[in-house]
């Protein structure tokens, strides 16, 4: 039988434990500025394809 040396909680703890070795601080401000170029690209693209569609079905007519 082994003999492990652990002690008190650590044992009942649901996830492993993990030692973070290298954090860069921006990581999330990047990736967050990044979802929302995504979501500002987005939507101008469903813009352009909404008046695209309008002048498709309406015809040149628009004001």
């Amino acid at each position: 039988m082994s003999q492990h040396n652990i002690i008190g909680s650590e044992a009942f703890t649901r996830g492993p434990s993990v030692i973070i070795r290298k954090y860069r601080a921006g990581g999330m401000r990047r990736r967050r500025a990044r979802t929302a170029m995504a979501f500002v690209a987005g939507a101008g693209a469903m813009l352009a394809a909404g008046a695209v569609g309008a002048v498709a079905v309406f015809g040149a007519g628009l004001p």
